[in-house]
């Protein structure tokens, strides 16, 4: 008879980099109301160097903060304020 293969349970895996504690959202913890497109050095921060946007998992922003934030880095991409990309 075959034996019954038992597989472990999945355990959330961490990478090697991250230091095991939940971000926080730096807009709620500056209590900033609005992100304004026209700051880019904020904007920047939240951009990969070649040009793509960090997601909420690995910038640790709530989920309405990051759709305002896609938004603004949008808008400061079409006024070529930021980059859609970087070679």
């Amino acid at each position: 008879m075959r034996e019954k293969i038992r597989k472990t349970p999945n355990k959330r895996r961490r990478d090697a980099n991250s230091s095991g504690r939940k971000r926080i959202c730096r807009f709620c913890a500056d209590k900033m109301e609005e992100i304004d497109y026209k700051d880019i050095k904020r904007l920047e921060f939240f951009m990969r160097d070649r040009g793509k946007i960090v997601s909420s998992r690995l910038s640790g922003n709530c989920a309405g903060h990051q759709r305002r934030l896609v938004t603004a880095i949008k808008r400061a991409r079409f006024l070529a304020l930021l980059p859609y990309s970087r070679a």
